[in-house]
């Protein structure tokens, strides 16, 4: 038996390979994967006490609170790699020259991958955006639902998740319609026909308004006259509501159905393009022909 053991353990500290100072053996490769995998589940525990007992009771919100949490796991993920590398017994001092050459190639080829991860760090420490947010980039609108830090997953109306680069967020204009306060503005633009009572449209607009129940109080609801149309007299509605970050057009289809029931009701008309035709009388001769007459030279 003793002979037994004595063989494993020499086998098991046979040096397979060299690197610099140290000798890389299966039992440092084993004591690696062993100590990565404690490494994971020490980095869960951390990360849901965290949660759970340290930052939920404070005042911090939901995106502070998911920024931390990742890069506390982060931190952990490296020191303990850096850890399990060193108990392999390899002298991390005579990689640093293999590491910088290899971080060099490695640079050119990741470099959308770095520039995404260093961007997620930033919307971390700034929150430009938070989780909830809704945001419009690149051409992609809706809700913020999850943030990492190489992408942002975004959830649009339709319930399609968008994955956004992060760098997307720092290097283009972003719309954020929910940024630190949710109240935002919606403009409502309408036409009536010339010859209408536009005291009788402004009154029309505004009972719209103060009765849907989506739309706020304060600031109140406002009608702007804005020209004289070609063919109608054009109005805007402004009304203040919370609805851009949850459902911004059925919003606006339900304020656009309600004031098309209200103008009907109110005798308003919506005009359509047209074009008015004058006509001018005037005389035409007019040369008849017989055959007898087509047939002379």
């Amino acid at each position: 038996m003793d002979d037994f053991l004595l063989t494993a353990s020499e086998w098991l500290n046979y040096p397979l390979f060299r690197i610099g100072q140290g000798n890389v053996t299966l039992n440092g490769i084993s004591s690696f994967i062993v100590l990565l995998l404690v490494i994971v589940m020490v980095e869960r525990l951390i990360r849901r006490y965290v949660v759970k007992r340290v930052l939920a009771g404070t005042h911090l919100d939901e995106s502070m609170r998911f920024g931390i949490e990742r890069i506390i796991g982060y931190l952990i993920i490296v020191v303990g790699f850096y850890l399990a590398i060193q108990n392999t017994g390899i002298d991390l001092s005579s990689l640093a020259v293999v590491a910088g050459a290899i971080g060099v190639g490695l640079g050119f080829g990741l470099q959308n991958i770095i520039s995404n991860f260093i961007s997620g760090i930033i919307i971390l420490a700034e929150r430009p955006i938070a989780i909830g947010d809704r945001v419009e980039v690149g051409g992609v609108a809706g809700q913020v639902a999850k943030i990492s830090l190489r992408s942002t997953t975004v959830v649009t109306n339709d319930n399609i998740s968008i994955i956004v680069p992060n760098s997307q967020f720092i290097s283009e204009t972003v719309t954020n319609w929910s940024h630190g306060d949710p109240k935002v503005q919606m403009r409502i633009s309408v036409g009536v026909a010339y010859g209408s009572d536009t005291d009788k449209v402004k009154e029309a607009l505004l009972a719209v308004a103060q009765s849907h129940p989506k739309v706020l109080a304060d600031p109140p609801p406002a009608v702007f006259f804005i020209e004289f149309g070609d063919s109608s007299l054009n109005f805007e509605l402004g009304v203040w509501t919370q609805e851009m970050v949850r459902s911004p057009r059925r919003f606006r289809s339900d304020l656009n159905f309600a004031i098309d029931r209200k103008f009907r009701e109110m005798g308003i008309e919506i005009p359509f393009p047209q074009r008015d035709l004058h006509v001018r009388s005037g005389t035409l001769t007019v040369r008849q022909e017989t055959p007898e007459r087509r047939a002379e030279p």
